[in-house]
């Protein structure tokens, strides 16, 4: 006889001690009987959600942002499953309240990604990457060149980002100062680490590449005083780089997010 046991089925002994945890915490018969009698078994499903979630319930208001970012939503659960972070009490704190408008919500909802990111240097997010997510290091493309810079060891603070997802318009052949004059007063230039982070937390969500085929600036400055660039995110990898400095070049545009209320 098989004592093989399928990957979505508990073992009798697996499921001798869940029902001594779940016993443990207070669950009795009728509560197992509301289980049982769940219309479209809803209620297990939220169990299970919420120990996918890491015991994460969202709040009302990031339900609400959820409900209108779609896909274009990072939220806490999904940093605890892509990037495996562990959020404190205070950290969830800090994210109970989207700090951006339902109607901003509406506006950027098919142009931004609305990200929770977590304090995660550039260094943290390659380290846990498996698969080919940052260029390898080869003749073209040296990524060792950032291992010992501020900006790629910073881990920053806890915090929601509305990023938005191509360069801003008509940056491209413009030097730095051109760039940041496009900008609205609503709107400012993320760091690499919040550019990174949304970049891959995003691919790892919705296997949606982008800045596929060219660079954005951002707001770091590498420790020879060139600008911070991260882009052209194809199959070989995502690139950090500092080449371009504040100069024009056709293949290098600007980041943009929006500034929280």
């Amino acid at each position: 006889m098989s004592n093989i046991v399928s990957p979505n089925k508990l073992s009798v002994h697996k499921q001798h001690e869940v029902l001594l945890k779940l016993e443990a915490a207070g669950l009795n018969d009728t509560l197992a009987q509301k289980l049982v009698d769940s219309k479209d078994n809803d209620l297990a499903t939220r169990v299970v959600r919420l120990i996918e979630n890491g015991g994460i319930e969202p709040s009302t208001s990031q339900k609400m942002a959820r409900s209108i970012m779609g896909k274009n939503f990072f939220g806490v659960e999904e940093a605890v499953k892509h990037f495996g972070v562990n959020p404190t009490k205070a950290q969830l704190a800090l994210l109970a309240e989207i700090p951006f408008t339902k109607a901003e919500l509406k506006e950027k909802k098919n142009s931004h990604i609305l990200v929770a990111v977590f304090p995660l240097s550039i260094l943290d997010i390659r380290g846990k990457m498996t698969t080919k997510v940052f260029y390898n290091q080869d003749w073209y493309n040296n990524q060792d060149w950032y291992n010992n810079q501020d900006f790629a060891k910073n881990r920053g603070e806890v915090g929601w980002y509305l990023i938005r997802k191509t360069p801003v318009e008509n940056s491209t052949n413009k030097t730095w100062q051109e760039q940041q004059a496009l900008l609205s007063d609503k709107d400012e230039t993320p760091t690499a680490r919040v550019m990174v982070y949304a970049i891959v937390g995003h691919y790892l969500a919705t296997g949606e590449r982008l800045f596929e085929r060219i660079y954005v600036r951002c707001s770091d400055l590498g420790s020879d005083g060139r600008r911070v660039s991260v882009g052209y995110f194809a199959a070989r990898g995502l690139g950090v780089s500092d080449c371009w400095g504040d100069d024009r070049f056709s293949s290098v545009g600007l980041a943009s997010a929006r500034k929280s209320n």
